[in-house]
Formats: structure tokens, C-alpha cells, sequence
């Protein structure tokens, strides 16, 4: 099935080697079970016989000629919106990325099943036609409502009329609190009908699809509304000394990466770490690790020619063979498989 750009989610586990021993890859099946819980099998089979129909389904509106809408998967560029940065780029004092903004004023089909991105979503539709499907819960993108779905969310897209949508691809530094209903779904106020509108305009009137300054401030001004909305509700910020510990993960992935090790640089003893890294990162030291050493080899996977033994070293496994069976338990899918269904 398309999409298993998955479980390439930010998470942590029992602070472990994971480069080295059968911890890694049941930090995997733990982080793949997560992801698994949200799928109402009933429904997910109709997505599944579409899915077949095509193994990546590519979609043009009607009113943009040669754009391809592939669906943002594990990257944030659907291929018809106005792209920015992209993802691992740092945010701002504002915490906030802006990946892509992007208006189809007749998307005619939004047919994307198995969702399961990197990246924070706002979506606005002014008429009724598509639809998403939550576990059990079908939720349709209504006139007046904008929703926010943040990163690692489980989802499949439904729709074939003539929409008019307009949706932003974004990273956020927060994160919501557990008990946030998702998607979060926001009346909209004058202010972001306003921009909402301006965007739609200075879209339209972009004809060559270049990132402009105007787009882009608009964007974030959205974005910076929007968050701020009082229905949404955070997770307390991340203490200085573990995002300092998320930072050094991610730029050393091809270490060995120990527990004991992680929790002198923050300060705390090993149990303490634990208990902090669940609280503000809602999984382990270990599943975090994996996930992150699964994303940067799906990345090198798609944006390199390197061989896959080379990505399983750059990414901190010991060999290929435990490389592939970790990756294929997170995505479904072999390196190799991978690589050449998505690239």
C-alpha cells in the first residue's frame, strides 16, 4: 500500500543500544502496534481495494494543468501546493516550519489512504465533498471549519467531487496534550477567513509556483492564529536539557546511543530520565531512537543513491540483515521495496 512513510514517528524508549541487539526491533513492533491500535479493519479494507487499484494513486485537478497531486506521505510537498522548507528545518522563535501551502479551487479527488506523516496539517474546504476517516470515526471537511491534525496521526483521505481546498504542511515545536480530540476541528473566525482568503488569491495569482515573501508571511500569520486558539490544548514546553538530548540523538544517529549515556548528558539518573523522556515525548528513549534512525533512512532511501548497507551504518545499525528487519517491521516494507515504490 502507498504510504508507509510511516512509522518514521518521534519517539523515545528504555534508553538502549538500539544498534545492537533484538531491543531495537521490538522497540519497532511496540511503535508499529501503537500505530496498528487506531486502524478500524472495516473500513481500512475499502481503503485497501482502493489502494490496489494503484499502488500510489496520482491525482490533477481540473484547473492545474501538469501538477501531480501524490499526497504528502513522508514528505510535506504534495506536488500542486507552493513548497518552503522542508523537513528538519529549525523553526523560528515562533517554534513553527512552514513546509507548504498550497489551494486547488476544484480537487477532484482526494482519494489517500494510511496516512501517517511527520508533519502537522491544517486543512480548509468551502463546499462539502471529502471526507477522513479516523479509526472509527468518519470526520467531512465542512464550509466554515478548518481542521489541525498533528504529526503521527493514522488517518485515510476520501473524496471525489470538485472541492475547493486549501491546506497548510507545517512543523510545530509542541506538542498537543494527550487528551486533545483529534483531528481538532475550529469554527473559523474573521481573522483567518481573511487570510485564508488572502492566501487563496495570492495563490491563484502565482502562476509559476514560486515560494513568495507573501505567501509565506501570510502562512505563518495563519499559523500563528490558529495556534493560539484557546480550544487548543499543549503539553507542557520540553525543559531546555531534554531537547538538548533530542537534538544530539538526531545528529547522532550513527553512534551507539545508551541510555545510561543519555541520561549523564541530561543530568538525571537513568530511572529519572526514563520517567522524564515518557512524560514530554509520550513513548521511550529507545522506540524515539528507532523511529528516528528509520525516518533518516527513509530519507536517504528517497533522496540518495547511497547502498542500503551504506544507510544502515550512516543510521546506526550494525548490519544490513537487522537494518531491513527493523525497517520493514516500522513501514511494512523492505529498504529495497521501499526505495523503489516511493522514489
Amino acid at each position: 500500500m502507498a504510504l508507509r512513510e510511516l512509522k518514521l514517528g518521534n519517539e523515545s524508549g528504555p534508553a538502549v543500544d538500539t544498534g545492537a541487539s533484538d531491543q531495537g526491533a521490538k522497540a519497532a513492533s511496540e511503535s508499529k502496534q501503537r500505530v496498528s491500535n487506531f486502524i478500524n479493519l472495516g473500513y481500512f479494507t475499502l481503503f485497501l481495494f482502493m489502494a490496489s487499484m494503484s499502488s500510489r494513486i496520482k491525482l490533477v485537478s481540473n484547473s492545474i494543468p501538469e501538477r501531480f497531486n501524490v499526497g504528502a506521505y513522508d514528505r510535506p510537498f504534495s506536488g500542486v501546493g507552493i513548497e518552503f522548507d522542508p523537513l528538519g528545518v529549525k523553526p523560528g522563535r515562533s517554534g513553527i516550519t512552514l513546509h507548504e501551502t498550497g489551494y486547488l479551487p476544484a480537487n477532484s479527488r482526494w482519494n489517500f489512504p494510511a496516512v501517517f506523516s511527520p508533519f502537522w496539517r491544517l486543512y480548509h474546504n468551502s463546499a462539502r465533498g471529502h471526507c477522513m476517516l479516523f479509526g472509527e470515526q468518519m470526520v467531512e471537511l465542512l464550509p466554515g471549519q478548518m481542521a489541525i491534525i498533528p504529526p503521527h496521526s493514522f488517518f485515510h483521505c476520501l473524496g471525489n467531487n470538485p472541492v475547493p481546498a486549501f491546506w497548510i504542511a507545517f512543523s510545530f515545536s509542541r506538542k498537543l496534550a494527550p487528551a486533545q480530540s483529534i483531528p481538532v476541528l475550529l469554527p473559523q473566525r474573521d481573522t483567518e477567513v481573511c487570510l485564508i482568503r488572502d492566501l487563496q488569491e495570492l495563490i491563484l495569482a502565482n502562476p509559476n509556483w514560486e515560494p513568495s515573501d507573501a505567501i509565506f508571511r501570510n502562512s505563518l500569520a495563519l499559523l500563528q492564529v490558529v495556534l493560539s486558539r484557546p480550544e487548543l490544548h499543549w503539553q507542557p514546553p520540553v525543559p531546555e536539557h531534554f531537547a538538548r538530548i533530542c537534538q544530539f540523538i538526531e545528529t547522532s544517529l550513527a553512534s551507539k546511543l545508551l541510555t545510561p549515556m543519555l541520561a549523564r548528558k541530561a543530568g538525571l539518573s537513568v530511572a529519572g530520565f526514563n520517567r522524564g523522556f515518557r512524560r514530554y515525548f509520550g513513548t521511550t528513549p529507545a522506540t524515539f531512537i528507532t523511529e528516528m534512525r528509520v525516518r533518516e533512512a527513509a530519507r536517504l532511501l528517497l533522496g540518495t543513491e547511497e547502498t542500503i548497507d551504506a544507510i544502515a551504518e550512516q543510521t546506526g545499525f550494525p548490519d544490513r540483515a537487522y537494518f531491513s528487519r527493523v525497517f520493514k517491521q516500522m513501514t511494512d516494507e523492505a529498504p529495497a521495496t521501499f526505495r523503489r515504490r516511493h522514489q
